[in-house]
């Protein structure tokens, strides 16, 4: 069986491949690709090879199904994604299947038992490929009346690979060129994103980026005061080394969120 997995995070392409061998010990692995472009010159030069495709929705440079407005898939594809009931419903209304992360090997197990159920019935991966291009109009037509936003990080701690809630997310904050994220309880960890990127996957009704290198979360804000130069200073709940300031063009914008 021959794979190709499309997903812009490292550690969860290593941790995808972990599992992938335990379930699928005869797998082969024949690209891996981290974004929208460099998926669609693969595909444009080897889309022909692929048995399946493991792909995860959020992408650095946007969401994964522009892809399929870029070339035309030939195969079954398993999507990778944090989406909530609503979009889940609409892949299984579509006979495409799906893996929340974090991908636990049982239902990676499930997926490809389905996947050669799909093909012993089709016998080809042209009438499937149908079905794909079917889910990715009929979500595309919809994609205005749903924001989805992220629910979790893969994140390497100790050595192991963890999941990190963004609900128990304190704050993100950027420091000597490194993204971070701190726990309620206090922990870091660090992200492969950029802080621009975090924004545009997190519930802007609870985080807010209060300057260029920090967003906090509502829920860990304890106290503000006001800051000189008319700015506010922010006190969270799990301890920040540096001052947490509101920059004095964001002030009025901060009031009116944390009013809401």
């Amino acid at each position: 069986m021959k794979i190709l997995i499309i997903e812009d995070e490292k550690l969860a392409v290593d941790k995808l491949m972990q599992t992938l061998y335990k379930v699928r010990p005869e797998a082969q692995i024949i690209g891996v690709t981290d974004s929208i472009s460099s998926s669609t010159d693969w595909l444009n030069e080897h889309g022909n090879e692929p048995d399946i495709i493991l792909m995860d929705i959020e992408l650095a440079d946007g969401q994964s199904f522009a892809i399929f407005d870029r070339v035309r898939i030939k195969c079954p594809v398993i999507f990778i994604t944090s989406y909530d009931e609503y979009a889940l419903k609409a892949f299984k209304v579509n006979s495409i299947d799906y893996l929340l992360k974090p991908i636990q090997q049982d239902e990676l197990k499930r997926s490809f038992e389905k996947f050669e159920q799909i093909r012993s019935v089709f016998g080809s991966s042209e009438n499937q490929s149908v079905n794909i291009e079917r889910l990715v109009k009929e979500l595309q037509r919809h994609k205005g009346d749903i924001k989805e936003y992220r629910k979790r990080f893969l994140v390497k701690h100790l050595q192991k690979l963890i999941s990190v809630e963004v609900s128990s997310v304190s704050c993100f904050f950027y420091e000597d060129r490194v993204t971070f994220c701190k726990a309620l309880d206090g922990k870091n960890y660090m992200l492969d994103y950029s802080l621009d990127d975090i924004e545009n996957m997190i519930d802007p009704s609870v985080f807010f980026r209060i300057n260029r290198g920090l967003i906090v979360s509502i829920k860990s804000i304890y106290q503000i005061q006001p800051y000189f130069g008319n700015r506010l200073a922010v006190k969270l709940i799990a301890d920040y080394e540096r001052d947490a300031i509101v920059s004095r063009e964001k002030v009025n914008e901060f009031k009116t969120w944390l009013g809401k």
